[in-house]
């Protein structure tokens, strides 16, 4: 791993409102590559680790669908979603997903 992504995912890791993170591979079927977090752990890992995939898959898919192929190639650069109790963000990038869960609170 580069040397700038062991320095990013130290700094989040050392943020307190940070729960955990995920680094994921993009292939089919998605696996963890790297996390942090009790809640990231095990099979709760995998389960987050699938619906995160799914989640930039679909949306990719939508942005396609609405924009009827006029803007090939303008994939997601970054997604937020926020619930009553956590905030979830993705990064996605051409081999890897990084997701960061946030206690907003």
């Amino acid at each position: 791993m580069s040397p700038e992504l062991e320095q990013t995912l130290a700094l989040l890791s050392s943020h307190r409102s940070v729960l955990g993170y995920m680094l994921l591979s993009r292939g089919h079927p998605v696996s963890i590559i790297r996390h942090s977090g009790v809640v990231f752990d095990g099979e709760q890992g995998k389960k987050y680790a699938s619906v995160i995939a799914r989640i930039v898959e679909t949306v990719q898919v939508g942005l396609e669908e609405i924009s009827g192929g006029e803007n090939e190639g303008d994939d997601v650069k970054f997604l937020r979603i926020r619930t009553k109790r956590h905030e979830i963000m993705i990064s996605p990038d051409g081999r890897y997903l990084l997701a960061v869960l946030h206690d907003p609170s």
